[in-house]
Order: C-alpha cells, then structure tokens, then sequence
C-alpha cells in the first residue's frame, strides 16, 4: 500500500478516480470515492522511523 503524498499513492488515486468517472459518477463524488477507497484498505499503517536518527535521541530511546 503506497504511503499517502507518493507518487504511487497519487498514481493510484487518479486512476480511483478515473473508474468511478467512467461508471457515471461526477468529479466531485469521484474525488471522495477514491480518498475513501485509499484511506479505507487494510495494511495501511505507517513505517515508522527507518532510521536511528528517526528514533530520537539515544538517551530517550525506549529499552529495545
């Protein structure tokens, strides 16, 4: 599942978007179809820092 703001993420959306146009939905239903359909799926959850510097400072660090 593409992280909201990427481009796979906007990729997907517009083509969301596009589907429902085609099937006779307006723009603007479209538009919120496609926010829901993306916030809505399952496995979506952030990554969480994928650094050390992401973490914090070491002596804030949790145990582990």
């Amino acid at each position: 599942m593409p992280e909201p703001g990427s481009k796979d993420y906007d990729k997907r959306r517009a083509r969301l978007r596009k589907d429902a146009e085609n099937s006779g939905i307006n723009d603007q239903q479209a538009n919120e179809e496609a926010n829901e359909i993306l916030q809505n799926e399952e496995g979506r959850r952030s990554r969480g820092p994928r650094t050390e510097r992401g973490r914090g400072p070491k002596g804030e660090r949790g145990a582990g």
